[in-house]
């Protein structure tokens, strides 16, 4: 029978004080098959840019490409912006498609070494690592940060969360009205700090359970079905996990693009920043 996988990832060795997990290889091999693949896609539109239109993969490719920036561009409506978010929500997209599916691949979780008397798998599908999800959610929104106080500067977006301008401005007009607003939006804003720490958890949590689900789901129906039946009950649920895979990747990737549009862009008012909000929570709803 396998063994259910814990929650942690288990080392493998240790480079110095640095621990090489299971999980840690997957995730370093798709990032090599991605440099790999990112060479040859590279020398092989240029090949063909030279002497005319691309053929074959190249022009699939071009075709993927071009259908990201459409979706892209219906979030951002603009192309400036599109090309900003590209590099960053198109790598996130790809990167956990491919390292869900490279965990349904043979050998995953059940190729490995007996380590005092335990089975220590040598490979783990990377998303199955809450250190994993974690990270890529932290990048996502401080990322979002970062373009944010790029595109409106930093005392503009630093108002979305910390409003002392406007503390200041209604102090000034000493409208009782306009200060009790004032007051209530700066605690209002003192929230969103909270909010942006709640993004990294639940955009880290959801891909982590959901993949984790499936590969225990997996593991289990493999331990308890023998013979042909192993290989053939499996199949649904394998095809399932593929479409949840794409499926998570899209939530993730889109989440990030919602977060970086509306860091990018300046609120003017409540009835626009309660309808980002909606816009959020409808997705993350998903």
């Amino acid at each position: 029978m396998l063994s259910l996988p814990p929650l942690a990832a288990e080392s493998l060795f240790h480079i110095g004080s640095f621990p090489i997990t299971n999980s840690y290889v997957n995730s370093t091999l798709g990032v090599l098959a991605f440099a790999v693949f990112a060479f040859f896609l590279n020398r092989s539109a240029k090949k063909y840019y030279a002497f005319g239109a691309p053929k074959g993969l190249v022009n699939f490719f071009e075709s993927i490409l071009e259908f990201v920036l459409g979706y892209i561009d219906s979030v951002t409506k603009d192309r400036k912006k599109t090309m900003k978010f590209l590099p960053l929500v198109g790598g996130m997209f790809f990167f956990i498609l491919f390292s869900n599916w490279i965990g349904l691949l043979p050998g995953t979780g059940s190729i490995g070494i007996n380590r005092a008397g335990e089975f220590l798998p040598l490979l783990r599908p990377a998303n199955t690592d809450l250190n994993m999800t974690l990270a890529m959610a932290v990048f996502a929104v401080i990322a979002s940060h970062i373009l944010g106080i790029a595109a409106i500067g930093f005392f503009k977006y630093a108002n979305k969360f910390i409003k002392l301008g406007d503390l200041y401005t209604a102090a000034k007009s000493l409208n009782p009205v306009k200060m009790l607003v004032a007051f209530i939006e700066f605690f209002v804003g003192l929230i969103e700090v909270f909010s942006e720490i709640a993004k990294m958890v639940s955009l880290s949590l959801r891909l982590f359970g959901n993949i984790f689900a499936g590969e225990v789901l997996l593991t289990v129906l493999a331990s308890l079905i023998s013979g042909y039946g192993a290989f053939l009950i499996p199949l649904p649920f394998m095809l399932l996990e593929l479409i949840v895979g794409i499926v998570q990747a899209t939530v993730f990737a889109m989440l990030t693009l919602v977060y970086l549009s509306i860091a990018t862009s300046e609120i003017h008012g409540h009835a626009e920043e309660g309808h980002e909000k909606i816009e959020v929570s409808e997705v993350e709803a998903i």
